[in-house]
């Protein structure tokens, strides 16, 4: 087996079985502002687009 072709499953692999770097985004954003589980797990869900919403609705103490 090549290299390559070890590095291409390896990161398959990673890719499905974690979630997703939107979702981890999301809940890191949405647990700062809010500090609710609750939110937090709406956001996981949402993903980008709560990314994104976050980005364009940050206040300026949120933004460093």
């Amino acid at each position: 087996m090549l290299l390559a072709d070890m590095i291409t499953q390896a990161t398959q692999t990673a890719t499905q079985s974690g979630i997703g770097l939107g979702s981890a985004i999301a809940v890191v954003c949405s647990w700062q502002r809010n500090r609710s589980i609750l939110w937090a797990i709406v956001a996981g869900v949402l993903t980008w687009i709560y990314v994104i919403y976050f980005a364009l609705t940050r206040t300026p103490g949120e933004a460093s």
